[in-house]
């Protein structure tokens, strides 16, 4: 198998987690006969200081020629003041538009050799779990009408059409049905017009799926459940904003947000792929970035895109082998691991990769 891959390192730690993935990545093509080629395009607040736009049309032009794309993280400090449409946060936005990737994928697992990372009680975390946060991508509140006033208000405007609604839940049930069989679809319907047609729609379509186990729940509840009762969950379907604090409330109680990796995907098999960690500005440049997000993003990818199951299993589990041992990166080290950077912890992990 050949597949071509657009590597977009963005700013702040995204360089150095993806500086990790490409050698695993070889390491996978060496050990199971594929080939993968690569190209760097600029994206982000690197886009804006050296083409002054955070998505170049060259770059979107070349993710769609790609099978597929991997993202290490866009924004910073630097750019919080610049105009909306000139921060590195349009780029991403703009280029999942772009793709028309409407179904994001966001696995939070806690692994039974990091609930001491975890800030939940073993009692209440049950020792580990495996929740998938499934975010509706391109719609929503980062996508509608906004501005600001004369008379000094500001506005952002929630739309979802049906269509929207049903294509991201089709993908829910069906991911839900592949793995432990449960959906829990999080709006708020006692407030919100949108959520009510959001569950509308999700009503509609759970006839479809009679072996799936339906729920709905308000996304209050969702976010109190989720650190009171997270091996009660196994898919959740939610809309952009939702998915979006949710998912990172999911990343912190497995640990560490450096654990959270994510695929936005489309139609057909093309997709993107980034941990959902953010920049990292505090720590960019000082080899201290967990690279586990990049990595199993990789998984993702290999599964998702590339129809390798067996491969992404492979990488799932050197990253388990490397994360069980004695050296870990700095967010994840207790008093009896040896902290490790950014390069040690990946070289740890191509290497279980050939063991």
């Amino acid at each position: 198998m050949n597949g071509h891959i657009v590597l977009l390192p963005g700013d702040g730690v995204g360089p150095e987690v993806i500086a990790v993935c490409r050698p695993v990545l070889e390491a996978v093509g060496r050990r199971f006969g594929h080939t993968f080629s690569f190209e760097e395009a600029p994206v982000g607040g690197h886009a804006l200081e050296t083409l002054g736009v955070p998505l170049p049309e060259e770059t979107v032009a070349r993710c769609r020629a790609a099978d597929a794309v991997l993202l290490g993280a866009v924004g910073g400090p630097q750019w919080d003041e610049n105009p909306a449409h000139l921060r590195p946060e349009a780029g991403l936005l703009r280029l999942r538009a772009a793709l028309e990737l409407y179904a994001n994928l966001r696995p939070a697992v806690l692994y039974p050799c990091l609930q001491a990372a975890s800030p939940l009680k073993p009692e209440v975390s049950g020792g580990a779990f495996d929740i998938l946060i499934v975010r509706e991508l391109t719609g929503g509140l980062y996508y509608g009408a906004r501005g600001r006033t004369e008379a000094g208000a500001g506005f952002d405007t929630m739309v979802y059409s049906e269509r929207e609604v049903v294509r991201v839940g089709r993908r829910a049930f069906a991911l839900a049905r592949a793995r432990r069989g449960r959906l829990t679809s999080v709006d708020k319907a006692n407030v919100l017009d949108t959520s009510r047609l959001w569950r509308a729609v999700m009503h509609r379509l759970r006839a479809e799926y009679p072996d799936v186990a339906y729920e709905d729940m308000l996304v209050d509840n969702a976010a109190m459940q989720l650190v009171r009762r997270p091996g009660a969950f196994d898919v959740l379907v939610t809309e952009n904003m939702f998915g979006d604090i949710l998912s990172d409330e999911a990343g912190a109680i497995t640990g560490s947000i450096g654990l959270l990796p994510s695929a936005s995907l489309g139609e057909g098999y093309f997709g993107l792929y980034e941990p959902v960690h953010g920049s990292a500005p505090d720590i960019a440049g000082r080899d201290r970035a967990n690279p586990v997000a990049a990595v199993l993003s990789c998984a993702l990818m290999l599964r998702h895109t590339f129809g390798l199951p067996r491969e992404a299993e492979c990488v799932a589990s050197a990253v388990l082998s490397a994360m069980t041992g004695p050296r870990k990166t700095a967010d994840l080290a207790g008093p009896a691991d040896t902290p490790v950077g950014t390069r040690a912890f990946g070289a740890l992990i191509a290497e279980a990769l050939t063991s």
